[in-house]
């Protein structure tokens, strides 16, 4: 899943407006933010397998650090933690908590029965959503439009770069879930793991277009 991961961190913003979506970024991404880098570490492993699903043609061999509900749980409390201590507010640590966990949850629906439980345990899970492009996109599709729609209803722009850059986002996300879609498979694990550290600039895309927006007041 990649839209429905950013969708959530749109939406997020309308729970805890004073969270920088660059932020809400990080959490609801952050489990795919590690992971290229345990890729090209070598501690986790996955293959390329043209139409080993109807979405994407990556079969995910080992990855209990990063996609394991256990770790995820972990990584969750970690990035919380980090967040309650830089900005003193238990309530919106907890939302980020919450998001990181939420990147779990919405890979079960999507993936192949290939996601861990907790490292060195042999069960996997997964509803296997990836097996059809038109139920894919009928569950990532209402769930980032909902996201986006949250977010640009929870903030307003202050000047051009927070009306633009937020229209810009919004479609730069949609272009790359297209050739996520419709394009070639990636060359080599490497090529994956380099392009996965690249999704860090959507997270600085975040923080500033949020610092070019404010919270909508309403009556």
């Amino acid at each position: 899943m990649f839209l429905g991961h950013f969708g959530a961190g749109f939406g997020a913003k309308a729970i805890a407006p004073q969270v920088s979506l660059g932020w809400l970024f990080v959490a609801a991404q952050f489990i795919d933010l590690l992971w290229p880098t345990l890729l090209l570490l070598g501690v986790e492993s996955v293959r390329i397998v043209p139409g080993a699903t109807a979405v994407t043609p990556l079969a995910f061999d080992h990855y209990p650090v990063s996609h394991s509900l256990a770790a995820v749980l972990g990584w969750s409390i970690a990035v919380g933690g980090v967040h309650l201590v830089i900005r003193r507010n238990p309530r919106n640590a907890l939302v980020v908590a919450a998001l990181v966990a939420s990147h779990w949850f919405l890979d079960a629906i999507v993936h192949a029965p290939d996601l861990p439980l907790a490292p060195g345990m042999e069960a996997r899970v997964g509803l296997g959503a990836w097996s059809s492009l038109p139920l894919t996109l009928a569950i990532e599709i209402p769930i980032f439009v909902l996201g986006a729609w949250l977010y640009a209803r929870t903030t307003r722009p202050v000047d051009r770069a927070g009306r633009w850059g937020f229209a810009g986002l919004v479609a730069f996300l949609l272009a790359i879930q297209a050739g996520n879609l419709l394009g070639p498979p990636p060359p080599s694990v490497e090529a994956i793991a380099w392009v996965g550290q690249a999704q860090w600039l959507l997270v600085l895309w975040g923080f500033w277009i949020d610092n070019h927006r404010r919270q909508q007041i309403r009556n």
